[in-house]
């Protein structure tokens, strides 16, 4: 989506940078024509050459002799002569004084100079203006942008993710400067040669200008059509590997499922037989490719041959050309046609550089609905503190089918604590951020004393409130900073005054440097406790008459928990307080509670009354005692075992909201995540599964693999290796030959014989077709058999990365760097990248070397003190050749580095936007960053000299090598009579071998990436899982009964090491038992069943399964013995009938146990009442049944393995009152006689289980059968007479 015009970009431009723009054009004009002009000298230099050879020729004829430097015919001739033709060679005149060609070289090779000095002059002005002048308009480009992002309004910041935003500012920005620095002056110059290249032709000699234009088209229908097949064969390529993609996404999505049913080794098949067509494709490319560049290389020495057969026959038969105007018009045609090749891909920076800047400027140009900098509104002169929301209906703008508050209506009197509480999502946090106007709602009004507060100034409005968050964020600067970002200007007393309010005092003067820590990346360095505090005296120096207190104290440990409670008890008084909390400690002590439920405040009141009205306050206030209860009893046994006690750092559901908050993007919105009172644990097992990290989560570094093992996964290809290298070794000696050629031409004008000179250009013609077709056949059998051993490569690489990746254990599926999508990228992309190690690569380098090799044996051979001489200049021109595709890929790194601090200040800002807001402080993160543009700045400037130098010399080097060559090889054919056309080949020999020697260097960035992706690769092959699959070791035994003990087991999460989630839990079943768990969410029941497949081993304690520990017992074998149906059973993407027979991998399942399982699993009626029957597609992840249907088919595919051990993992819970019946009855059946495991949330399912455990914190508080836990009166007596929901 472009909708920028090109001259747009520049709208930032001052009359100054105009200027040198302008200058910076005209610079590259001039440099442009440069090349045509020195075709101009060369076609005089040929001339000159040739004539003087044409002299030696003559006096090579015994009859003439040079007098004074005048040839003429000898005295005694005539006297003796025969009468015949020769007497009319004599009347005729001989003319002619012998050139003195060292005198005429001379002159030539000042011309270079000094076109070579002017060339390195304009093209280190062209380049440095450009540069200059972009470094500038990207700074205020870069400026414009923060400071405007600053100013958007909160909801903007929930549609846009940091991420994308952070990127914006580094890469899309980097991509406006590529289209209007450097670039742009490049393809001026190029487009000028272009033109002026095409004139020369014209001007000196039209008609062969014609005839080579006329081949042109070839070339160029040559190429669009091997663009139009690449890209179509590559879409063909994507196209097959989406379906291996497909596969593997699929897979690795439910892991679990495929884990749990030993599936890996058919899936790795599965994904395998994808393969074989995308190699196909790959294949076709190559070969099309080999195809296509063959073609056009055989083209163009077609070209070359009719060039110089029509070009000598307009020199030789009618001498309208003298032979230096056939080569200029020729290599004007040939510049001309190689410089706009070379001028578009300046067109894709353009292209890219508006597609990024539409974006921008978009923003650049966007008004925010809610303006924080703006000086509009009112301020009120005394401030009171009631708020009020009247009937406020509000959703975010992210999600706007999801209603957060529906017609809340609320007030909190001035000076009084107002507590909101209420499960997850019901819409507290909104409430508070309404308030703070981070949002306006769409129906409704919030007022202040009053007045509607969209008629006031926000960061008046803003300065009155203080407020701690769940997770404060601290910037990364000193203590006192932190504090002082509370209120500007505020002195060292007032700070010290709020950090002994705050409790703070005490701790800050323990650390050494008091005032001064530095408190870290989002303060880092502190403890939660610590943080907190911190945070709270930032809220009180403000002096704040509102104060609101979003689950203040919540990410705490209950020792910290005491200390900041009790410094928040002493600031609310006589402030008006909002404090949204889950622990009812905190709660109690409010003046008024209002208890939200979906969007609106249900009910309101002092603690006692509320526990009267038994509602929403009511079942989390049950909930909550039992589970501390039981805490402490634990703890006291703990004490009492003499263990040290463990700190349980339990109930921390806090650093989880948080960190999702930072990391999921786009941001989910904080109400989608305060734990509920339920969530006593942290949130449901689910949510770990999303786990977060640390934000400064960094790409671990990796060492580039060696070579040598990557070309060991591809050596079954050698046989195509070795062609593909022979392949390109031929075509590296095609461009030394060319030049071979070229000089042997020239030779032949100087021939005076006419026969001899036709008969010698037509085989010279001949010789050039023979080239070409040689040429067409070994690209061929370059790119076809370079293609065809790089795609095997790919597809096995491919393939044993998928197998490794099913081989890992699911605890490393839980880092967020290798999710489901991360993974299947790596096997799309990684794998295909490595065969730029391989392959193509080494054809290049064969290529490069042959022709060096090549044009230097040519060189030494026919001239070696001409070659010597132009050896020298040998390494200017590979540094120049490589320094100008390191032009092309550019100088990212450098910028980079430059723009990392400025980069760190936006980074924090944006992720810490609410923050700021809420502290009224944007202005001074738009002041900050602006300071640090200075620096990438000025490195702009540095490099724009430097660069600008770098590329005149790298232009002007070829020049000096010319003056320098011609005038020694003119000093060669006078002194040592060496033949000029010599001179000729050596020159262009080593010429053209310099450029290849760049061209091969350009090569490297796909290299050092295939080295990378091939590293990170073997990073995973290596890799050895915790769990291994695809082992035999382990314990197996006959007799399997199912006997399960839980011994004393403790768990976290590898991915949350900070949570506990098993915590001491000992539990066992008989044989043919059937055990319920019962208790909250995140209590543990999930887990401990994950334990039991061994997706994870207990960190503590032991699992024993008929007396062997289960980290001792094969993995396929033990879950061969167990069945699984979860609460959203994970159907694949294929029929019923193979669906069910997934259950057992392990050997061919006959259709008869496949309805003979669907008749126990109540699903075979319904099956047949399909059309298709057993062949139904269920669809993607079983999108096309209900989920009834798709419990009773995972319920089949259970029963099929006829496992020992049934895991009911809430089975019946998505299930809607009559599917649950059936379904039900189903798992009935299939109970019998089998050791069951039930998870559960309807008191109905579990009711005559023979063992019931009630949960809570990661323990066992309460178990027995229903009667007897009925007779106790505990939790689970509390739980079936108030019927509250368990979870």
């Amino acid at each position: 989506a472009i909708r920028i015009s090109f001259f747009q970009l520049f709208r930032f431009a001052s009359c100054r940078e105009i200027l040198m723009m302008i200058a910076g054009s005209v610079c590259a004009v001039l440099h442009g024509s440069a090349q045509p002009l020195m075709l101009l000298v060369f076609g005089l230099l040929t001339d000159t050459f040739i004539e003087y050879d044409i002299e030696l020729n003559e006096l090579n004829d015994d009859r003439k002799e040079c007098v004074n430097n005048t040839i003429q015919w000898k005295q005694n001739y005539t006297a003796w002569g025969v009468m015949n033709n020769s007497t009319w060679e004599m009347l005729k005149p001989l003319e002619g004084r012998l050139l003195d060609i060292e005198y005429e070289m001379t002159n030539f090779a000042f011309y270079y100079v000094g076109i070579g000095v002017a060339v390195f002059v304009l093209g280190y002005l062209q380049i440095s203006l450009w540069v200059t002048a972009a470094a500038k308009q990207i700074q205020i480009i870069r400026r414009m942008y923060f400071s405007k992002v600053m100013r958007m309004e909160i909801g903007w910041f929930d549609c846009n993710s940091i991420g994308e935003l952070n990127t914006r500012m580094s890469d899309d920005i980097n991509k406006i400067n590529d289209a209007i620095a450097d670039q742009v002056s490049i393809f001026i110059q190029r487009f000028t040669t272009f033109v002026c290249g095409f004139c020369v032709g014209f001007v000196k000699g039209w008609k062969l200008t014609l005839v080579i234009v006329a081949a042109s088209p070839l070339i160029g229908v040559g190429t669009a059509l091997m663009a139009l097949f690449v890209s179509k064969l590559t879409g063909m390529e994507l196209q097959a590997y989406a379906a291996a993609g497909a596969v593997a996404d699929e897979v690795l999505s439910s892991i679990r499922t495929v884990a749990a049913f030993g599936g890996e080794k058919k899936e790795v098949e599965r994904y395998d037989r994808n393969l074989i067509s995308a190699q196909r494709w790959g294949i076709r490319k190559g070969l099309i490719m080999g195809f296509f560049t063959g073609y056009i290389w055989f083209i163009i020495f077609l070209c070359y041959a009719l060039a110089f057969w029509y070009g000598s026959t307009l020199v030789v038969d009618t001498a309208e050309y003298t032979p230096g105007t056939l080569l200029q018009v020729f290599f004007g045609v040939l510049i001309a046609a190689m410089n706009l090749g070379q001028a578009s891909p300046c067109l894709e920076a353009f292209a890219a550089g508006r597609g990024a800047a539409t974006i921008i400027f978009e923003t650049i140009d966007r008004e925010p609905e809610i303006d924080c900098l703006s000086e509009a509104g009112y301020k009120l002169d005394r401030v009171k503190g009631d708020i009020e929301f009247h009937n406020v209906t509000f959703h975010y703008p992210a999600r706007p089918e999801v209603k957060i508050l529906d017609q809340l209506s609320v007030a909190v009197k001035s000076g009084e604590t107002t507590a909101f509480v209420g499960p997850s999502g019901a819409g507290k946090s909104t409430a508070v951020q309404l308030f703070q106007r981070f949002y306006d709602p769409k129906e409704g009004m919030v007022t202040l004393d009053g007045h509607d507060i969209r008629g006031l100034n926000i960061q008046w409005l803003r300065s009155l409130i203080g407020i701690v968050e769940q997770e404060p964020v601290l910037f990364a600067t000193t203590i006192a900073e932190n504090i002082r970002y509370g209120r500007p200007g505020v002195n060292m007393d007032d700070i010290i005054k709020a950090a002994k309010e705050a409790n703070a005092y005490n701790f800050i003067m323990d650390l050494p440097q008091k005032f001064d820590t530095l408190v870290g990346e989002g303060g880092g360095q502190m403890s939660g406790g610590q943080k907190q505090r911190i945070a709270i005296a930032r809220a009180l120096v403000r002096n704040p008459r509102i104060l609101l207190l979003d689950m203040a104290t919540s990410a705490l440990d209950n020792e910290s928990e005491a200390i900041v409670q009790e410094a928040l008890d002493k600031v609310r008084m006589g402030r008006t307080t909002i404090s949204i909390a889950h622990r009812l400690s905190t709660i109690k002590n409010a003046d008024v509670i209002v208890g939200f439920e979906h969007g609106r405040a249900v009910e309101r009141g002092k603690h006692a009354e509320l526990l009267e009205r038994k509602g929403v306050y009511f079942t989390l206030v049950t909930l909550q005692s039992q589970g501390d209860k039981a805490l402490n009893e634990k703890a006291r046994e703990m004490a009492d075992n003499e263990e040290e006690p463990e700190k349980l750092n339990l109930s921390r559901a806090g650093s989880y909201r948080a960190s999702l908050r930072y990391h999921t993007h786009p941001h989910p919105h904080p109400h989608t995540h305060s734990p509920s009172l339920f969530h006593l644990l942290i949130m449901s097992f689910h949510i770990c599964m999303i786990s977060a990290t640390p934000e400064e989560e960094e790409e671990e570094t990796i060492e580039p693999a060696p070579v040598a093992r990557i070309l060991k996964y591809n050596s079954p290809e050698w046989p195509y290796m070795i062609f593909g290298s022979f392949g390109a070794a031929v075509n590296g000696g095609v461009n030394p030959v060319y030049s071979l050629l070229f000089s042997q031409i020239l030779a032949t004008f100087s021939i005076i014989d006419p026969v001899v000179q036709r008969k010698e250009i037509d085989s010279i013609c001949l010789f050039f077709v023979m080239v070409g077709v040689i040429s067409f056949c070994t690209q061929l059998l370059q790119g076809y058999a370079f293609s065809k051993s790089g795609e095997l490569l790919t597809r096995r690489l491919r393939r044993l990365g998928f197998q490794a990746m099913l081989g890992q254990e699911i605890g490393w599926f839980d880092d967020h760097r290798n999710s489901p999508g991360a993974l299947t990228t790596r096997l799309a992309t990684d794998a295909s990248q490595v065969q730029g190690a391989t392959g193509s690569q080494i054809g290049m380098i064969v290529n490069s070397l042959t022709n060096i090799g090549v044009a230097i044996i040519i060189s030494f051979y026919f001239s070696w003190k001409l070659t010597l001489v132009i050896l020298c200049f040998l390494p200017f021109l590979a540094l120049s050749g490589g320094f100008q595709a390191k032009m092309l890929t550019g100088f990212a790194k450098q910028d980079k580095q430059a723009m990392e601090a400025a980069g760190q200040i936006s980074g924090e800002a944006l992720s810490n936007i609410r923050t700021i807001a809420g502290l009224g402080k944007e202005k001074n993160f738009v002041e900050m960053y602006e300071a640090q543009l200075d620096a990438p700045f000025h490195a702009a400037i540095k490099k724009a000299n430097v660069y600008g130098a770098c590329y005149g010399f790298s232009q002007c080097i070829i020049f000096l090598a010319n003056s320098a060559s011609y005038r020694f090889g003119g000093y060669l054919v006078r002194q040592e009579g060496l033949h000029f056309s010599m001179v000729f080949r050596v020159i262009s020999a080593i010429v053209t071998s310099g450029t290849a020697l760049g061209r091969a260097s350009s090569y490297t960035p796909d290299y050092a990436k295939a080295k990378i992706s091939a590293a990170r690769f073997f990073q995973l092959l290596d890799r050895m899982p915790k769990i291994n699959v695809y082992s035999n070791e382990g314990d197996k035994w006959s007799d399997f009964r199912g006997n399960i003990e839980f011994i004393d087991c403790k768990f976290t999460y590898p991915t949350r090491p900070d949570i506990q989630v098993l915590n001491g839990l000992n539990v066992s079943v008989k044989p043919g038992q059937t055990l319920a768990f019962v208790g909250s969410s995140g209590c543990g029941k999930s887990t401990s069943v994950q334990l039991l497949e061994r997706f994870y081993d207990p960190d503590h304690g032991r699992v024993v399964i008929d007396g062997h520990d289960s980290s001792r017992v094969n993995v396929p074998f033990l879950r061969s013995k167990i069945g699984i149906v979860s609460q959203e059973p994970i159907l694949f993407d294929c029929s019923i009938a193979e669906n069910i027979k997934y259950g057992d991998n392990s050997r061919d399942v006959s259709m008869n146990d496949v309805i003979s399982a669907a008749k126990k699993a109540q699903l075979h009626d319904f099956v047949m009442s399909l059309p298709e029957k057993y062949d139904t597609n269920v669809g993607s992840q079983g999108s096309q049944l209900s989920r009834g249907q798709k419990q009773r088919i995972a319920i089949a595919r259970a029963i099929i393995r006829d496992p020992k051990i049934l895991l009911l993992d809430e089975a019946t819970s998505a299930l809607d009152t009559e599917s649950e019946k059936t379904v039900q009855d189903a798992l009935d059946k299939a109970r019998e006689g089998r050791t069951c495991i039930v998870i559960a949330h309807r008191l109905s399912t579990i009711q005559n289980s023979d063992i019931i455990a009630v949960m809570s914190r990661g323990f066992v508080i309460e178990k027995g059968t229903h009667d007897q836990l009925m007779a106790l009166k505990g939790a689970y007596y509390k739980l079936v007479t108030s019927g509250a929901p368990i979870s």
